[in-house]
C-alpha cells in the first residue's frame, strides 16, 4: 500500500516509518467512513490505550523514584486522559490526516477532542503492531516527554480538588450550571458556573461542557485560595 504525501509527512512528524502502512491508514480512519473494505480505528484505539498506560506508568516510576502510589496515580491519570491525548494529537497535527465521513467533516471532526484523543491512541497501537513495544514506547516518550517532566505533584483534575475542598469543610459538593450556550450546533460554546453552597461562584467558557466545568472549578479554586 502506498501512502499519500500527507501521511508520509505525518510519518516524519512522529518519527516512525511504517513497514505495514495499512496500519497507519487504519489508525487515521474514523468509524464514519469505515466499510466492509476499510477498517476503522476503534480496535486500535482499545489497544493503544493499554500500551500508553503501561509506558506512562513505567515513565512515572523512573521519573520520580521516591513518589508514593498516592502521588503517582493522579499524575498518571493526567497524562493518559483523553484531553492530554488530544493535546498531543494537536501537537503533531493528527487532525489534518484523519479520514472522516461527510457528517464528521461538516461538524468539525478534525478539531473534536474525543475524536483526536481516540485517534492518538490508535496511532500508538499502529506503531506497536508495526514495530513492537520498544518502538511504541519510544514514540510515546518522545511525544509526552515534556508533559511527564512537568506534570504537577498533585495532578488531580480541578473538579475533584474542588469537591474535596468542600467536603473537608463540611459543605455540599459543588454544582455546575450551564449559564449560556452559543455558536452553531456542530461547534457549541458553553459557559458554565461552578457554585458552592456558600454562594462562592466562578464561571468559565470552553468548547465542551467538561472543559468548561474543569476551567470553572479551577477558577473557583484560585478564588478560594486568594481569599
Amino acid at each position: 500500500m502506498k501512502l499519500s504525501k500527507e501521511l508520509r509527512a505525518f510519518e516524519q512528524r512522529i518519527g516512525h516509518k511504517f513497514d505495514r502502512p495499512e496500519l497507519l491508514m487504519r489508525a487515521v480512519t474514523h468509524a464514519s467512513v469505515s466499510s466492509t473494505t476499510r477498517e476503522d480505528n476503534q480496535r486500535l484505539e482499545f489497544l493503544g490505550d493499554r500500551v500508553l498506560g503501561l509506558v506512562m506508568a513505567t515513565a512515572l516510576l523512573e521519573h520520580d523514584r521516591k513518589a508514593s502510589e498516592g502521588q503517582l496515580a493522579p499524575r498518571f491519570n493526567a497524562l493518559v486522559r483523553k484531553e492530554t491525548c488530544a493535546e498531543v494529537a494537536r501537537d503533531i497535527d493528527l487532525g489534518a490526516v484523519l479520514k472522516l465521513g461527510r457528517s464528521e467533516m461538516l461538524s468539525g471532526g478534525r478539531r473534536k477532542q474525543a475524536l483526536l484523543g481516540d485517534a492518538m491512541e490508535a496511532v500508538i497501537a499502529a506503531v506497536y503492531k508495526d514495530a513492537g513495544f520498544e518502538a511504541a514506547q519510544a514514540l510515546i516518550i518522545r511525544l509526552w516527554k515534556d508533559k511527564v517532566a512537568s506534570v504537577e505533584t498533585d495532578a488531580r483534575d480541578p473538579k475533584t480538588s474542588l469537591q474535596e475542598w468542600a467536603q473537608a469543610r463540611g459543605q455540599k459538593p459543588p454544582s455546575y450550571v450551564e449559564v449560556t450556550r452559543s455558536g452553531p450546533d456542530h461547534a457549541p460554546i458553553f459557559t458554565i458556573a461552578a457554585r458552592l453552597d456558600t454562594g462562592a461562584e466562578a464561571q468559565a467558557t470552553a468548547g465542551s461542557k467538561r472543559q468548561a466545568e474543569q476551567a470553572a472549578a479551577q477558577a473557583l479554586l484560585a478564588q478560594l485560595d486568594a481569599s
